[in-house]
């Protein structure tokens, strides 16, 4: 009987320690944006701590491009096609960089910064970190924080920037079509 019992218990114990690994929300994050791809969005600049800031009054969209690696949003302001926000999943986090380029295609002067996101992000919100390049490159961009956000149907896609503890700008843009 004991030779019954013992397998029985060690197989009840496993099963209580085999419980699922807690789900990584920069994996379902990556996720969403994946289920994203194709999707566009348009809108406006919300809110900028310059009113005279180059995206004022400029109609601004995105359209979600996946690759295997990495998604990719374009994003236009007004006639203004030089910016694209990357999202890829490296091995140490999950990463958003902001490409910048002239429109030959050369890269910019200021180009790539952006930062790893922190913890505590959800499959639907992440706000990534500026990094040590980024506060190089960038004069007082050292304390950036960029959340980029969708609500919970899918239609509103948020970005937004925050230095030195204070909203700098945000983006509102609602997907376009169905």
């Amino acid at each position: 009987m004991i030779r019954f019992v013992f397998p029985l218990f060690a197989c009840g114990l496993l099963a209580a320690c085999a419980t699922a690994a807690p789900a990584d929300s920069r994996d379902e994050f990556m996720a969403t944006l994946q289920g994203m791809c194709g999707q566009r969005f348009e809108g406006a600049l919300s809110y900028a701590i310059d009113p005279n800031s180059e995206f004022a009054g400029k109609k601004i969209s995105t359209q979600v491009q996946c690759a295997a690696q990495a998604v990719r949003m374009p994003v236009q302001v007004g006639e203004n096609r030089s910016r694209t926000w990357i999202f890829t999943r490296p091995v140490a986090g999950l990463e958003l960089r902001h490409d910048h380029r002239h429109e030959d295609g050369t890269p910019d002067a200021v180009t790539m910064y952006g930062g790893m996101a922190k913890e505590g992000g959800s499959a639907r919100s992440q706000a990534f970190l500026a990094d040590a390049y980024t506060a190089r490159l960038v004069p007082g961009a050292e304390t950036n924080v960029w959340t980029v956000s969708l609500s919970e149907d899918g239609n509103v896609l948020r970005y937004r920037l925050d230095r030195h503890g204070k909203p700098r700008a945000e983006f509102v843009l609602k997907r376009v079509g169905g």
